[in-house]
């Protein structure tokens, strides 16, 4: 039973137990599981999440709804899109919407979370063609993707084809996803993430994103250097 365990909880998957009868909180209390499944979750979470996001939080209240039904109905939630110019708080708020739906406890977390630049040079045509559909096979799976930066490689027909076969996939197993980029969704007087992503990836994001969330202020990376 033990070595069961031990294989379930590497998958992220925590067994329940009968109610135990007595005083005291332990393995049969129902708090006491969500709280073991919290601590699970926020592992994992801290293991995908770069240092310097390490404190993230949630401080837009539509990410936080999204985080919400992230946690209760997953197959609802659809996507959260983040964008905004350089340096406004896209990428930790993205990583504080994981660390949300990680301590409500959810009896699943599986997450990823790769910058889009790194992501195309791991599946670039040059790698192993076998390795490189592993990987994108992990990142159309994951439970939960934060998927950064997208919209700031330069457009090619390879990295549309490989963005829409991530995109379509998700979208057609609905999965959660967290998207950030520097483009608007949508512009009449400049680039916007359409003209990144193509129209089949467009015309699906505009269903799959359930809550877009413009991230709007100077970049606080220049104001921390020059305060």
């Amino acid at each position: 039973m033990r070595s069961l365990e031990r294989i379930l909880s590497a998958r992220g998957i925590l067994l329940e137990t009968e109610p135990e009868t007595g005083p005291g909180v332990g393995p049969g209390d129902a708090e006491w599981h969500r709280e073991a499944r919290t601590q699970y979750a926020l592992n994992r979470w801290v293991a995908m999440t770069p240092p310097r996001f390490r404190t993230a939080d949630t401080t837009v209240a539509e990410a936080a709804a999204w985080a919400d039904t992230a946690l209760s109905t997953p197959e609802t939630a659809g996507a959260l899109l983040l964008v905004g110019s350089t340096g406004t708080g896209k990428t930790r708020e993205a990583y504080g919407a994981l660390r949300r739906v990680a301590l409500g406890g959810p009896r699943r977390f599986e997450a990823i979370a790769v910058n889009s630049a790194d992501m195309y040079g791991c599946l670039r045509p040059t790698q192993s063609a076998g390795a490189s559909e592993r990987e994108l096979r992990r990142l159309c799976d994951v439970q939960f993707l934060l998927l950064d930066d997208l919209g700031t490689t330069r457009v090619t027909e390879w990295t549309e084809e490989i963005t829409y076969r991530l995109i379509n996939h998700r979208y057609n197993h609905c999965l959660p996803t967290v998207i950030t980029s520097n483009l608007p969704a949508r512009s009449d007087h400049g680039p916007d993430l359409t003209d990144f992503v193509g129209d089949r990836v467009a015309s699906r994001l505009a269903e799959m994103v359930t809550a877009l969330v413009p991230m709007v202020g100077t970049d606080r990376r220049r104001d921390r250097r020059t305060a």
